[in-house]
């Protein structure tokens, strides 16, 4: 005879997803729309750098013509 699983939750509960190493480890989920464009973030990024050394060569300016 066969055993009855009258007492087993079978199924209960739904299904697991499948989910990326990177998504394991805590990275986001990798879609079609996330909204990170690295062309922009490189765009940024080197806007801030450029806006720095500006900032830096005036200081060193103002500061070399009072010695």
């Amino acid at each position: 005879m066969a055993k009855s699983r009258r007492n087993g939750m079978l199924g209960v509960g739904g299904q697991r997803n499948n989910l990326s190493r990177r998504a394991l480890r805590g990275g986001r989920p990798q879609g079609s729309g996330n909204g990170s464009d690295p062309a922009a973030e490189k765009r940024e990024l080197l806007q801030r750098m450029r806006e720095r050394n500006e900032r830096r060569a005036a200081s060193e300016s103002d500061t070399g013509s009072e010695e």
